[in-house]
């Protein structure tokens, strides 16, 4: 990832490979799937990450910003990213963990990496966290983390505003033919890839996406339609989330969930990552099942990220 001055970067794949999938069990019911392999659109900041990021981080270099300030959990692959494309881009970053409790644990794989690029670590118990989160847009928030870490551009949990819905949308121009017999799935963490996806598709296709929160009924569709207000001056009646596929809450991955997904990659010969993408793909078939997608219909499902490593005993986190 290169600074907007010089935007070849050489580990950039663009477009994504679109990979048509033959699934037996979905052709029996009228049913075509493909994937979207945002997964391997950057080796250090993949998936939505890099449609996310790349327009913030040209915001911030014209603001004359030189440190990235930005929130999530131990595992986060926002933290990671933002870690790697400050390091590219010649920024410091500034990583606030949820769970003060890990200050002085050992640090896991995905800390460990977000570290080894140089990012700085703090950690807030979980109170002040959500509270700090909830209050990004107060003026008084702001001065109490430039007085902390100072002048920063500051980028919420996710990764997610208008800008980086914006970015997103660019992955609706990677897809052929969409038309009227198309849905577009991806998971729905923060609302900015679906609110992006949505806005862009053609008049017809559609967006659905599945959540990976519990309890975020109503909650995700405003984060969606804020988004759309904010990065398009007007509402989209082309998108929904569905809500009963996050296997109980996020990171949780119920046995039932993870055996779909290693049957999944048994039989098409890919790994799925499986706090996402495989609530995302067990939603698509738990729907063609119930029979709510249309026969005839074609399901573009976005592989918003690559699956964790493999940790050893003994290495960070095993």
């Amino acid at each position: 990832m290169r600074p907007p001055t010089d935007p070849a970067d050489p580990l950039h794949r663009a477009p994504s490979p679109l990979h048509d999938l033959h699934d037996e069990w979905l052709a029996g019911r009228g049913l075509e799937l493909r994937l979207k392999r945002d997964d391997l659109i950057h080796p250090t900041v993949p998936g939505n990450k890099w449609r996310k990021l790349t327009p913030n981080l040209r915001a911030a270099v014209e603001q004359g910003h030189t440190r990235l300030l930005t929130f999530g959990g131990a595992y986060s692959n926002h933290i990671r990213a933002v870690a790697a494309a400050g390091a590219a881009w010649g920024l410091s970053t500034v990583g606030v963990i949820r769970g003060d409790e890990l200050a002085d644990a050992p640090r896991n794989w995905s800390l460990a990496l977000a570290a080894s690029y140089g990012m700085e670590l703090s950690f807030l118990d979980r109170s002040g966290y959500r509270q700090t989160l909830r209050s990004l847009d107060d003026p008084g928030t702001l001065r109490e983390l430039g007085a902390r870490w100072g002048r920063a551009y500051v980028l919420p949990e996710g990764g997610t505003n208008a800008l980086a819905a914006r970015g997103t949308a660019d992955l609706v121009a990677e897809l052929p033919g969409l038309g009227p017999r198309d849905i577009v799935c991806c998971a729905v963490g923060t609302g900015g890839t679906l609110a992006g996806i949505a806005a862009a598709l053609p008049e017809g296709a559609r967006a659905v996406g599945f959540a990976v929160l519990k309890g975020a009924d109503g909650y995700l569709e405003d984060e969606v339609a804020g988004l759309h207000r904010q990065g398009w001056g007007r509402a989209f009646g082309n998108w929904r989330v569905e809500h009963g596929w996050h296997g109980g809450g996020y990171g949780r991955v119920p046995a039932g969930l993870e055996a779909f997904a290693a049957g999944f990659e048994e039989r098409h010969g890919v790994r799925v990552e499986r706090r996402y993408v495989a609530k995302m793909l067990w939603g698509v078939y738990g729907l063609a099942e119930a029979g709510a997608l249309p026969r005839g219909c074609r399901v573009t499902a976005v592989v918003t990220g690559p699956p964790d490593p493999v940790v050893t005993p003994g290495s960070a986190g095993g």
